[in-house]
């Protein structure tokens, strides 16, 4: 049995001649953890996280998912939310459910409608019908219902608004298996920070930072977010 969920080594990925989004990146994710994978835009995050869900592959080095190359069996593993919503606008909030069903064996029904419920999305309404918040709330909800041993979720909360982030933060995130892994890639550092149990500082492809949230709390006397910025040099708007 692999030590770590996810092992990457010298990870390369280009686009073109020009274009290289991951440059020899070396990674390493404990089970059982709930990890921050953190960086300015362009900086290789989503590149990563695709090649994990298997929608990419490497140009060059190699990674592997609990012992075994992103494929069949990594799939089955592993739980992706995209940063946009891909189900069609004509489906009824009761149809994405029927399609993780029938799609996913390790789907749970019963807990993706008890939150939907504790959200006060509607199972019989239209896609087309949601906010685009609602929307994100709905395909996070489905992602989270899969008993996963890896959730992959890039920008969960970008577009909810901020009453339904303490929800889906402590409530959703807070029920998973305690076994598995979340890596999440958000911008909004200050809201999921309490969250987190590591994190990982990435730009131009590789990492910079990482470690324990707590750690660096106690040795910066700093929050993560502001440890962030220092890194960083950048500003809110990054």
């Amino acid at each position: 049995m692999a030590e770590y969920i996810v092992e990457a080594n010298d990870l390369l990925k280009r686009y073109n001649s020009s274009s290289v989004a991951l440059d020899g990146l070396n990674i390493r994710l404990e089970k059982g953890k709930i990890i921050g994978l953190l960086g300015p835009n362009g900086s290789g995050k989503t590149t990563f996280i695709k090649i994990l869900a298997g929608l990419l592959t490497p140009t060059g080095g190699e990674v592997f998912i609990d012992g075994n190359r992103p494929g069949v069996e990594t799939k089955a593993i592993v739980s992706y939310l995209p940063e946009r919503p891909y189900f069609n606008s004509w489906m009824k909030v009761s149809q994405c459910l029927d399609f993780f069903e029938d799609f996913y064996d390790n789907f749970d029904r019963s807990v993706a409608e008890a939150m939907l419920n504790d959200l006060g999305v509607p199972l019989d309404a239209l896609l087309k019908t949601l906010s685009k918040g609602t929307k994100e709330k709905v395909q996070l909800v489905l992602v989270m219902s899969r008993k996963a041993k890896l959730y992959l979720l890039d920008e969960p909360i970008a577009g909810v608004d901020p009453a339904a982030r303490e929800y889906i933060l402590n409530t959703i995130i807070g029920n998973y298996n305690r076994e598995a892994t979340i890596l999440i890639s958000t911008h909004l550092i200050t809201d999921v920070e309490d969250t987190l149990d590591q994190f990982l500082f990435i730009n131009g492809g590789k990492v910079l930072y990482g470690g324990d949230v707590k750690t660096i709390k106690e040795t910066q006397g700093m929050s993560l977010d502001a440890y962030f910025r220092e890194v960083f040099r950048c500003s809110r708007s990054y």
